[in-house]
């Protein structure tokens, strides 16, 4: 099996050509812009009108540099910022101008956390130790959606962390004022010496969404995003409180109904549980989380797929506790071969499964300019279906130079003896070394290398992988090669699967026509995946080309890409996608794909993609399509249809159609106040899922929930129902 290695030195050779032209970008500042806060004189009320006094004394930042649709020159979107503070809060007034004022605005929904390339938004990001690595962001829109997150080196987000601050907005006729109230408790700074303020790193960010405007402050180059750290401005004149260990306690009550059909037996049941989560700012740096009867009843379920692949398919993480400060372990792995992986806790078995109870649990996080220290442990109950199980997890990460860190973990999964299930001890263990290395602020390198023991198999393996960017703004170059061997089982972990070796380089140009204002971007390119096996590299496995000539990025948001996928495939294994046997033989094919999504900003939007070819040795087409209708941003109604038609395929020349359906719609009074339903139907094995979830944030991060669960499997040999009722007050409440 042979790629066509001339294309690969072809394209590798123009990408040097165009690295060696000037590529716009500009090094950090040697001397940061300053910014400054002033002291609050009077009360300031979070209203979102900036009616006082205050406010007009305040300095104002307007100095603002766009990135988008093009990087540099005039902006049409002014916006003016101003900072206050007093004893307990860090203040925002923001006034984001428009021509057309509330005519404008484009905002979807009023969920929180809410997708930042869909809406009006505004948000600062800050560094409160000047770690220049890390920062904290809270964003808003013009309906005061709010989103908030932690962000690692440009390189790693945590999207589901969540503080406690406020933000209202006003909306007027030449824009949208926003007004934040950020307590100092929720964010972790040290107050150096007996010096009277404090210096914090700061950035702003802006998207003017009609017509995607993206304005930063202070000026950063466009291939990096606002959470560029280095390129932050200083924040003077804080004077804040001496920084104290606070705790944040969140107990929940619960009460679930259970009504189950299976094997022709029908079942019900129903369960009160107490318990929550404690976090204790111990200092600025360390933070101790405890959990307690730890539940997840609110977490987002997952959407069934189909999976046409070899590969094993990754869900990802959707329970809070683990979501909050997971970017500490994110640079052990990455979406392939993850040593640890938080959804293998709390399942009774993959990450299908039903879950287990979760009796307790303790997380330790550190972190300051130099080194970052994490450590988790929990232990599982005992199910029907599963032992006991206690989990743990340890991380060292070690900063070094400007923007450069090396870690090691250390993972060890222990399930217990149970007579009753018949099942002995087990353990497993990983050993994990990672880093990276960013010796130019265009070129990122991570690098990992992870083995694993599992003395029930009395196994010893090994997986990692080297991964090198360039990213700058008229083209990105990548390289990634990873590998697993036959015998690499982290039992707290996720690969994607074993004994194999990926290599996959590519990279596109990006090129911003200056005399096309309807195109954003055109990024024609390629990327190459080739695998083989790790125990006999010389045995291939697969390869592909994506090759994109038709890559466009309208200034409007929406996009239009045309495809193509040549394939090479050795099957020599036991291979049967959706059932259908594939015949052990090796295979040539070329797929084409066309995909397209309209503005997703606007009222009425549409997406969708058109696959066809062969496949192996049959056919395949392949629909997807979506439409979204937000008629205002209180309401918006979804619908995604998958089709999927095989033709001749297998040993047996079968032919199979699968439809997969979803329907779904939210409801807001406000931005908490919310209900949200979907609907799934997947024909290829008859299962149809109900899912209602009504909640009430009726103080900051202090919610009630009503969840509705309904499942209904006809596909299998005893079909299966099941029906839940939840009904969860939670209560937070910081000291």
């Amino acid at each position: 099996m042979k790629l066509p290695f001339l294309v690969i030195m072809m394209m590798a050779l123009s990408f040097t050509m165009h690295a060696q032209m000037d590529n716009q970008n500009f090094p950090p500042p040697l001397a940061p812009v300053e910014v400054e806060a002033v002291p609050a004189n009077a009360d300031i009320k979070i209203d979102g009108k900036l009616s006082e006094a205050d406010w007009q004394n305040a300095p104002t930042v307007n100095d603002f540099f766009k990135i988008e649709p093009r990087q540099g020159g005039e902006f049409k979107h002014r916006t003016n910022v101003r900072l206050l503070y007093d004893q307990k809060h860090l203040y925002l007034g923001v006034f984001c101008a428009d021509s057309l004022g509330k005519k404008g605005i484009r905002v979807q929904d009023l969920r929180r956390d809410f997708d930042w390339q869909e809406n009006d938004n505004f948000g600062i990001q800050l560094d409160p130790q000047n770690l220049k690595q890390y920062c904290v962001s809270f964003q808003t829109t013009p309906y005061g959606n709010q989103r908030d997150l932690q962000n690692f080196n440009d390189n790693n987000t945590d999207n589901d962390w969540n503080a406690l601050w406020s933000v209202r907005t006003h909306q007027t006729d030449s824009g949208y004022y926003a007004e934040f109230a950020i307590p100092f408790k929720s964010i972790r700074y040290e107050r150096p010496g007996q010096t009277d303020s404090v210096t914090w790193g700061l950035t702003f960010t802006r998207l003017a969404r009609r017509d995607y405007e993206h304005t930063v402050f202070p000026a950063i180059p466009q291939s990096f995003s606002p959470y560029r750290m280095t390129y932050a401005a200083s924040l003077k004149g804080l004077k804040v409180p001496e920084p104290s260990a606070n705790i944040r306690v969140e107990p929940y009550f619960l009460y679930q109904y259970d009504e189950r059909e299976a094997a022709g037996q029908n079942t019900s049941d129903s369960d009160v549980k107490l318990g929550g989560d404690v976090k204790w700012a111990i200092n600025p740096r360390s933070v101790l989380d405890l959990t307690f009867n730890t539940d997840f009843a609110q977490a987002d379920v997952d959407r069934a797929v189909n999976n046409l692949e070899r590969f094993n398919i990754f869900f990802p993480e959707r329970r809070q506790f683990f979501l909050e400060n997971s970017g500490i372990w994110a640079g052990a792995g990455d979406p392939s071969i993850k040593p640890f992986f938080s959804r293998t806790i709390g399942l009774q078995g993959n990450f299908n499964a039903e879950p287990a109870r979760i009796d307790a649990g303790v997380r330790y996080t550190m972190r300051d300019d130099q080194r970052s220290i994490a450590g988790l442990y929990i232990h599982q109950a005992q199910t029907g279906n599963s032992p006991a199980a206690s989990f743990g997890a340890a991380r060292y990460l070690q900063n070094y130079g400007q923007e450069n860190n090396i870690g090691i973990m250390v993972t060890h999964r222990q399930d217990e003896h149970s007579d009753e299930l018949g099942v002995s001890q087990s353990n497993n263990t990983t050993l994990t070394v990672d880093g990276l290395i960013r010796p130019k602020n265009e070129l990122t390198v991570t690098y990992m290398l992870s083995g694993s023991r599992d003395n029930s198999s009395d196994t010893l393996g090994l997986a990692g992988k080297l991964f090198a960017s360039y990213s700058a703004n008229k083209f990105y170059l990548g390289w990634l090669t990873n590998f697993v061997t036959e015998d690499y089982n982290p039992d707290m972990g996720f690969v994607y699967q074993n004994n194999v070796i990926r290599h996959n380089p590519g990279g596109y140009f990006i090129w911003r026509p200056k005399n096309v204002p309807w195109i954003r971007r055109f990024d024609p390119g390629a990327f190459f995946n080739y695998y083989h096996d790790a125990s006999d590299p010389g045995n291939f496995q697969q390869a592909n080309i994506y090759l994109f000539p038709i890559y466009i990025i309208f200034t409007n948001g929406s996009f239009f890409e045309y495809a193509i996928y040549p394939t090479w495939q050795n099957i020599n294994f036991d291979f049967a996608p959706l059932g259908i046997s594939i015949a052990h033989d090796e295979y040539y094919y070329t797929n084409h794909q066309v995909k397209y999504n309209s503005d997703q900003s606007r009222k009425l939007s549409v997406s969708g993609s058109f696959s066809w070819g062969d496949f192996y040795n049959g056919k395949k087409i392949t629909t997807n399509g979506g439409v979204r209708f937000a008629p205002i941003p209180h309401m918006a109604f979804t619908a995604d249809y998958e089709y999927n038609k095989l033709n001749d395929l297998g040993e047996q020349k079968e032919n199979l159609e699968t439809h997969l359906t979803t329907l779904g719609a939210r409801f807001a009074l406000n931005p908490r106040v919310q209900l949200s339903a979907f609907y799934q139907y997947n024909s290829f094995d008859e299962q149809g899922r109900w899912n209602i979830r009504g909640s009430w944030e009726y103080r900051p991060l202090s919610f009630i929930y009503l969840v509705f669960n309904d499942t209904r499997i006809q596909g299998l040999e005893q079909p299966f129902a099941e029906q839940q009722v939840i009904g969860k007050v939670t209560f937070l409440k910081q000291f």
